[in-house]
């Protein structure tokens, strides 16, 4: 719904994530889930505080594809939600991921970024496994790749979630799961991921 995937998320009605350049409405004033944060509030409302949660799924944005973007893809959710959780949680946590997923040293780099539902916010970058960090169209020839977007959970959020605010802060971060491998498997265009081509998925019988 419009209340899970924005408003509870402390996007504003202006905000051009709602406009038809970028999300799919459909004729009930439903839409097709844009990220998987908006897992965050309904967790939030079920299951109170303190509260850890990992939640996959798929997205759609519509949006121009590219050798990194693509009109559906999949993500996953990560929050916890506590007593005395600070910004260098977030960083431990990503780094220490990404290290086990890609089964090798990272090198990862927090800009600062806004997004409605953190604060403060940032994104999240990972140097580019497929060329080294040397540059390529994956990476659109910077030597980094944008992972996911990360930070605090804002107080309004964790207000439409009924946690208490002065007792509970939280970091939330969304990661998305194609560019992730397409990142461990050296995939150099996201869209072969659904393309349907065969000769393309047998490449991975030997993982």
């Amino acid at each position: 719904t419009e209340y899970f995937n924005f408003d509870s998320l402390n996007i504003p009605p202006t905000h051009p994530a709602r406009d038809m350049q970028d999300t799919y409405w459909l004729s009930n004033n439903d839409l097709l889930r844009t990220h998987t944060s908006p897992s965050e509030t309904r967790s939030m409302q079920k299951y109170g505080a303190p509260l850890k949660i990992c939640t996959p799924g798929r997205c759609f944005r519509n949006e121009d594809t590219d050798a990194c973007h693509e009109t559906t893809f999949f993500q996953i959710e990560g929050m916890v939600v506590d007593e005395n959780i600070f910004i260098n949680n977030v960083i431990y946590v990503m780094k220490g991921m990404l290290e086990e997923v890609f089964q090798t040293k990272v090198d990862v780099r927090l800009r600062p970024g806004f997004f409605p539902f953190v604060e403060p916010g940032f994104e999240l970058d990972c140097s580019c496994l497929i060329c080294g960090g040397k540059g390529c169209p994956t990476c659109k020839n910077t030597g980094w790749l944008e992972l996911c977007p990360c930070g605090m959970t804002h107080p309004k959020v964790l207000e439409e979630g009924k946690v208490d605010r002065s007792k509970y802060t939280g970091f939330a971060f969304g990661l998305g799961l194609t560019r992730l491998a397409m990142m461990k498997y050296k995939i150099d265009d996201i869209r072969i991921l659904n393309s349907g081509d065969l000769r393309f998925l047998n490449e991975f019988n030997n993982y």
